[in-house]
């Protein structure tokens, strides 16, 4: 029981700090060795480091970022395995991962919407409920362009479809868990979507600093 419990701890802990890290900062301090908020607009988020280093260097640094985000959870997945429960361990990241993404700890606990991470979570605990977030989400975004909605969509689809093919009791929760988090840490944009407050994506212009901008 000891060592079961120190391995979700340490789980816990790479996921955390991996959603909290941001590669925008590494990349620009150690690999480009410029200072992202003396340049273009200011921000730390993927629309200035677009603005900067153009698309091939966006490219780049978002398939780092969905590696950065995946590496976790099969880390957990592993470690976990050796107890006999390597799917509850990727389940139990990327509920940890997402903590990171949407309060880290290098940023004031303030993070963004974390629609990559909740895609990339759900597929990595069954394929089904991660495609049919992704789907969903990616249907609102388009047709409302309000990512905060579609974010919150998709975080409702897991639900619901975690409810329909996940057979591990555990691993629903999670799952679950998981989703609510996302939907708890979308309360204001929804009040602001109400009052017709909230801002909408403009696919004519830049859009990219959307995918994780602070709110």
């Amino acid at each position: 029981m000891i060592v079961y419990w120190i391995l979700l701890l340490i789980t816990a802990f790479v996921a955390y700090i991996s959603g909290s890290i941001s590669t925008q900062r590494l990349a620009s301090r150690y690999v480009f060795h410029r200072n992202l908020r003396r340049l273009g607009s200011g921000s730390l988020w993927l629309s200035n480091f677009r603005r900067i280093y153009g698309i091939p260097g966006f490219l780049k640094l978002l398939a780092t970022e969905l590696v950065k985000d995946l590496l976790p959870i099969l880390l957990g997945g592993l470690l976990l395995k050796l107890k006999g429960h390597g799917d509850t361990g990727m389940a139990f990241a990327g509920f940890c991962l997402l903590m990171g993404r949407l309060y880290p700890v290098f940023n004031r606990f303030r993070g963004g919407h974390g629609s990559v991470a909740l895609v990339i979570a759900a597929l990595c605990v069954n394929v089904s409920v991660g495609i049919a977030a992704a789907v969903v989400m990616a249907v609102v975004i388009w047709f409302s362009r309000y990512l905060s909605l579609g974010t919150v969509a998709g975080a409702v689809v897991v639900i619901i479809t975690s409810a329909l093919v996940v057979d591990s009791s555990l691993n629903l929760r999670l799952c679950i868990f998981t989703a609510l988090l996302v939907l708890l840490r979308h309360v204001p944009a929804m009040i602001r979507l109400l009052r017709q407050k909230e801002e909408r994506l403009s696919f004519q212009q830049d859009l990219t600093y959307k995918l994780d901008d602070a709110f």
